[in-house]
Parts: C-alpha cells; structure tokens; sequence
C-alpha cells in the first residue's frame, strides 16, 4: 500500500489548484481522490490487470474533458500556466507508463498510449513511444504505419519514407504496409507539384497531398524533378510491392487506393496501366486477375460513369473475360459469372443500360 499513498502524495498539488481556480468543488476533489485510491489499489495486486490501467486512464481522460470544459465555460482570467493545466493528461502518460511496464508484449497498448499522446499534440511525446514501440515489436506493420503518419503530419517526409522502408524489410508480406508505402510516395509527387504552382512554374492540375521537405524538394534537379511529377518514383514502388507480394489483395488495394487519390487524370491512367502491365506479368492465368484488369475502367470512374461511358466501359470488360474464356476455364467462367451478376443486381442500374447492355452481351458471344 506504499506505492497508493505513494500516489496519494502526488496529487495533492494538483488537487489544491483546481480548489483554488474553482475548477472543482471540495466535494468533487473529494470523489476524484476517493476513484484514484480505488484505481490505484487495484493497480498493485499480486496479478496485474491490462483492464484496470485502462480504466485508469480512461477515468483521467474524462476528468481532463471535463476540467477543460469548465475553463471555457467559467472564462477564467489568464494566468501564468500552473499545475493543474497539464497535471490531468501528464498522469495519462503516467498511467500507460506504468502498464508498459508490466505488458510491454501487448501491442494494443502501444497503439492507444500512442493515439493518446497524438490526440495531445505531444509531438516529441508521440515520436519516443512510436520508436519505441518498433524497437520492441519489428514485425508489428501497424506500427510503422502509425509512426510514418506522424513523422509525417509534421513534415518528416523523408524520415517517413525511412521508416516504411526499414517496416518493409521486416514486414515484405504485408499488404497495408506496401499501401501505405505506394500512398506516400503519391503523397510526395503532389506536394511537389504544388509547390511549382507556387513558384509559378506549369504543371498540369494537382490536388491534395503530403507536406514534402523543402531540402529534399529543393536538392532535386530539373530532370529528376520532372521525372518525380511523371510518376517514376510510385512506379518504382509498384514494382517493389509486385516483386516482393505478388497476390491480388495486393493489386486490388493498390488500384483502389491510386483510382481514388486526388492527382491528375493523367498521371492516375498512367500508374494504373503501370500497375496493370506488372499484375499481368506477376498473375497472368489468374481468374481475378482477368477480371481486375478487365473491369479497371470500371473500379476508376464507377460514380463518374453513366450512359454510354457506362455501356462501353462494360462492354470492353465484358470482351476481355470472354476473350479469357477460350479455353473453357471453370475459375473464369465462375469469376465472369459473378461480375454479371453483380452488374445487373445493382439497384441504381438503368433498366435501359441493362437492356443495352444485354445486346452488347448476345452481340459479343
């Protein structure tokens, strides 16, 4: 019980400081003392509880929502930050801290004191816990992904980039992992390009993206620079992840997330015919293969896509897997069967497309 009252002692400033602010009535100081004691006895059993630091923390998490409501609402006057301003969520960390300590193998630990400390903005914080946590678990992708989206929502662009590389070499078979990859090197050709817009240098239409350093951006030659905007560099990672994944998950996900990313048209048709060519060469006799090829038209303008557009982009899909049905293969022919009937069961499908369409069909047999 040293280690309760231990804890007890550390809270006493805090405590008074949020009577002296008004924060919290003597009673409700009270009740908060009475919860931590509860907390903190549970803490110290013989056999430790994951479920019982995670209460804890959950508990300080409402009572840091609540005093920061309180001081909006009661407008206090502005004064030099005291001890209370960060006592609530420095005991958070504490918390997680302290779990850490007895399951440092429990992933999902990491993952929320980490999300906790982003949510903070404790950025240097959230750095320390994701390298950290790498350094413990090399095999977890989840965590490399998480640590490069932070490094890179504060600019780290090519500390980023290291940091999915190193996951990679680890981690080849993981699918979320090459996406990711493939997603922030998209993420760089477009800050690129929005940075010429503003030097006032042509490039065709852009859209959103990733911050870039302006170092790395700026070490870069003319003819390097152009060949980043053509897509060289998303080119070399699709063949990266072809080489080392050849599966159709990891097609399927990679064509998803390039037909949805906000680059030009142009640039999007020439990865997904890049990725395309290495899908034939790395899967060529493979039903979901032809049908993930054949229908490409389809997975990058579905929403955009109506009337003759809609007809013709079925009727090319439809040519390609009969084309793949000679000879008779009964994978294709179960994979073609269900495109079909996925197409016409579609409710906001067009009772004349599908009458068009179906005479497109008799036409092609």
């Amino acid at each position: 019980m040293e280690r309760v009252q231990f804890e007890q002692e550390q809270m006493l400033a805090e405590l008074k400081d949020f009577g002296e602010k008004g924060l919290f009535s003597a009673k409700e100081i009270k009740h908060i003392v009475k919860k931590r004691t509860a907390f903190e006895t549970a803490l110290v059993r013989r056999i430790p509880n994951k479920n019982d630091y995670l209460r804890y923390a959950a508990y300080e998490m409402g009572l840091e929502a609540l005093r920061r409501k309180r001081v909006a609402r009661l407008r206090l006057p502005k004064t030099p930050p005291s001890i209370s301003d960060h006592a609530l969520m420095r005991r958070q960390y504490h918390i997680f801290e302290r779990a850490l300590q007895k399951f440092k193998s429990d992933v999902s630990l990491w993952l929320q004191y980490l999300r906790v400390a982003q949510r903070a903005g404790a950025r240097a914080l959230a750095g320390r816990i994701a390298a950290r946590a790498v350094q413990l678990h090399p095999r977890t992708p989840a965590l490399y992904v998480l640590a490069a989206a932070h490094e890179l929502a504060h600019g780290g662009m090519g500390a980023a980039r290291v940091l999915l590389q190193r996951g990679l070499r680890l981690n080849a078979g993981s699918v979320e992992m090459w996406r990711e990859y493939v997603r922030l090197e998209l993420g760089f050709v477009e800050a690129v390009r929005r940075r010429w817009e503003l030097l006032g240098i042509e490039v065709e239409g852009g859209g959103g993206g990733e911050r870039v350093d302006r170092a790395a951006e700026e070490a870069m030659g003319d003819e390097a620079r152009r060949a980043i905007m053509d897509g060289a560099i998303v080119r070399q990672a699709i063949d990266s992840a072809a080489k080392a994944l050849p599966t159709i998950e990891l097609f399927r996900n990679l064509q998803t997330l390039i037909a949805g990313y906000p680059t030009p048209e142009t640039l999007r048709r020439s990865l997904l015919d890049h990725l395309h060519v290495r899908l034939a060469e790395a899967l060529p006799e493979d039903a979901a293969s032809v049908v993930l090829r054949a229908t490409r038209a389809l997975a990058v303008e579905e929403e955009k896509l109506s009337g003759v557009g809609l007809v013709e982009a079925l009727r090319c899909a439809n040519e390609e897997m009969l084309a793949a049905l000679e000879p008779p293969n009964e994978g294709m022919a179960k994979a073609y069967a269900q495109f079909v009937e996925e197409w016409f069961g579609k409710e906001d499908l067009d009772a004349h497309l599908v009458c068009i369409y179906q005479l497109e069909l008799k036409d092609s047999k």
